[in-house]
Formats: C-alpha cells, sequence, structure tokens
C-alpha cells in the first residue's frame, strides 16, 4: 500500500483516468462500427469527419498510437468512397 498522501492521490487519479480513456476508446470503437456497417453513401460521409475527430483526439491524448489513428483514418476514408 502506498506511504504517501501524494501516491494515494496518484492512486485514484489514475484510476478515473483509466475509465475516462477505456470508455473514449470504446465508444470511438463503437462509432467505427456503426460508420463501416452504414450502406448509405450521405449518411457515412456526414458520420466520417465527427469520427475522424474522435480518432485524432484519441491519438493526440496517446490512448491510441498515432500511426493506428493514421491507418484508421486511411481505411475508413477509402470504405466511404467506394460506397
Amino acid at each position: 500500500m502506498a506511504n504517501h498522501k501524494s501516491a494515494l492521490k496518484r492512486i485514484r487519479r489514475n484510476e478515473a483516468v483509466r475509465l475516462r480513456n477505456k470508455y473514449q476508446h470504446k465508444t470511438m470503437r463503437n462509432a467505427l462500427k456503426k460508420l463501416r456497417l452504414e450502406e448509405d453513401k450521405k449518411a457515412a460521409l456526414e458520420m466520417l469527419p465527427s469520427v475522424i475527430s474522435m480518432i485524432d483526439k484519441l491519438a493526440k491524448r496517446n490512448i491510441i498510437h498515432s500511426n493506428k489513428a493514421s491507418n484508421l483514418k486511411s481505411k475508413l476514408t477509402k470504405q466511404v468512397a467506394t460506397l
């Protein structure tokens, strides 16, 4: 167990941050799935900027790797273009 007040605070904070990251990552994955299953090009084009924005925010906060973000955005853009 932690011996210092600051260490206890750090443990609490780390758990809160972990839960927030987990929530944001899961939300992004759900949005990706929804976009991939979309068959209407117009609807997909409307959803694409918000999903790309989510991906960029997660990459900026190091929740996902920047290369993974780039790969996801590239694949999504290609898929929407072929609809």
